[in-house]
């Protein structure tokens, strides 16, 4: 006799699981999102050295320069995630607990692993990367300073995102969100200490910023494992499973190999975009720096809500109920689209209070307001698209997902953010690019997620009665 289904994915209503998971991972997301929004906040604030006037200005555009590594680094670390946090799922939908432990534990191994990678590239990788985007001395060296701290110790950031997964796919969303928050809070209140000098700490400037970043990652990480190991009862845990097995690494990252490149192309457009903006201005890439970090705290909630339809349309469909599927690609997509359209009404209403925070010069300042005015048009298609991505990976259609991020983030907005660039009024046009990216993408992810249904979905119907004539002819 099948064993009754006891997690909540497979048994409660779809709409209330739903919000039940995906608000606490928002929360988790946006709490993310904090690390670089408040470091930028705080080195833009800093006080100006003997010869370098404004040098918070400099420092925002350090970070801005060092960003794409940092979120390649996040890019492995949640892509992995997800490739083992869907899979962990399915197995678990299927009653595979032995199989689902190994899953676990080869998370971690990789997540080790993507750290020693790193800080190989900390030691060694660091000029060449930043000499591809500035000659500027001053930028160059705060920027070494940062990013060497972050990708040396950057197994915080990594094994965070593999035990993340791993309490979010067992429905324990509110263990994950709080060794999050007490990451972001512990990044939130270092900060200030350690770039101005308080309290004791010395003024350590761009560094303290870098320190405090990894300070809230640890933080997070050690919580996150106290929780698996000690609550999550659903996984077994043991050293055995750490030992790295061929065919469970390439199940998971048959799902996440999709995730981590449409992680990593995030990171590659804004390496590209630092790089063609440069040749408008310094400010430009400055205030696009700023803005996308802005605009994290509307992506990450959407992103969240993904990461919430991932575990939940891949556990049903791993027990083969294709109406709880249906209702999950439902759901997350109006979920996902209210959730950017609030944040177009945001970018919208507050551009200019936003921009202000970061005591940007008026040039730096006004750029920043128009990429919010503009690029925040295409956010109700980025709902769409984030929301069929997570679809996508948990229906095992990881190639339609990749197809979606190659249009939304490189294929469409780099090349026309390039042509325009070469026109007489390039700062008007350049954000013009990412919008555009998000409508097509769009169009294309509703086509493909009409032949992931009739491939994936449909057929689910001969599932259950194939299950059912095998139970009939056990009686």
């Amino acid at each position: 006799m099948e064993k009754a289904v006891t997690n909540k994915m497979g048994t409660e209503k779809i709409s209330k699981v739903m919000l039940s998971m995906g608000i606490p991972i928002i929360v988790s997301m946006v709490l993310q999102a904090m690390y670089n929004i408040v470091d930028s906040m705080f080195v833009a604030n800093m006080a100006d050295e003997p010869g370098i006037a404004h040098t918070g200005e400099y420092a925002v555009n350090a970070l801005t320069l060092a960003f794409p590594v940092q979120m390649l680094i996040v890019a492995f670390g949640i892509g992995t995630g997800v490739g083992v946090g869907a899979m962990l799922s399915r197995m678990l939908g299927l009653k595979d607990t032995e199989e689902a432990a190994r899953v676990a534990g080869n998370g971690v191994f990789l997540g080790i692993v993507l750290s020693a990678v790193f800080f190989i590239f900390g030691l060694t990788g660091i000029d060449v990367y930043l000499k591809s985007q500035t000659s500027d001395p001053i930028v160059l060296g705060m920027g070494r300073t940062y990013l060497r701290i972050c990708t040396l110790l950057c197994f915080g950031n990594l094994l965070y995102g593999i035990y993340e997964k791993l309490l979010q796919s067992t429905g324990k969303t509110i263990l994950s969100t709080t060794a999050q928050i007490a990451g972001a809070l512990t990044n939130i209140v270092f900060d200030p200490i350690m770039i101005y000098g308080l309290l004791g700490c010395p003024r350590m400037g761009i560094a303290g910023a870098a320190w405090a970043t990894v300070m809230g990652q640890m933080v997070s990480l050690v919580l996150a494992m106290i929780f698996q190991y000690t609550k999550n009862k659903e996984i077994k845990s043991g050293f055995r499973y750490l030992k790295p097995d061929g065919r469970t690494i390439r199940g998971i990252y048959s799902i996440g190999i999709s995730a981590i490149i449409m992680q990593a192309l995030m990171s590659f457009m804004t390496y590209g975009v630092n790089i063609i903006f440069g040749a408008v201005s310094a400010s430009a890439v400055t205030a696009y720096g700023i803005f996308y970090k802005i605009q994290q705290f509307i992506f990450f909630a959407g992103f969240g809500l993904r990461d919430a339809i991932t575990p939940i349309i891949s556990y049903n469909y791993g027990m083969g109920s294709q109406k709880r599927v249906k209702e999950g690609i439902k759901c997350g997509l109006i979920d996902t689209t209210v959730v950017m359209l609030i944040g177009l009404v945001l970018m919208q209403l507050f551009a200019h209070p936003l921009a202000q925070i970061f005591g940007l010069t008026q040039e730096t300042e006004t750029l920043c307001v128009r990429a919010m005015h503009i690029i925040s048009l295409g956010f109700v298609f980025a709902g769409i698209n984030i929301a069929l991505q997570g679809v996508f990976q948990a229906l095992q259609s990881g190639n339609s997902s990749l197809i979606v991020s190659v249009l939304r983030l490189l294929a469409v907005p780099l090349p026309l953010a390039y042509v325009f660039t070469r026109m007489a009024n390039a700062e008007q046009l350049i954000f013009w690019a990412f919008p555009a990216g998000e409508l097509v993408a769009a169009a294309v992810a509703v086509i493909l997620l009409k032949r992931c249904y009739r491939k994936r979905v449909v057929p689910m119907a001969n599932w259950k009665r194939t299950r059912e004539e095998a139970a009939g002819s056990d009686v």
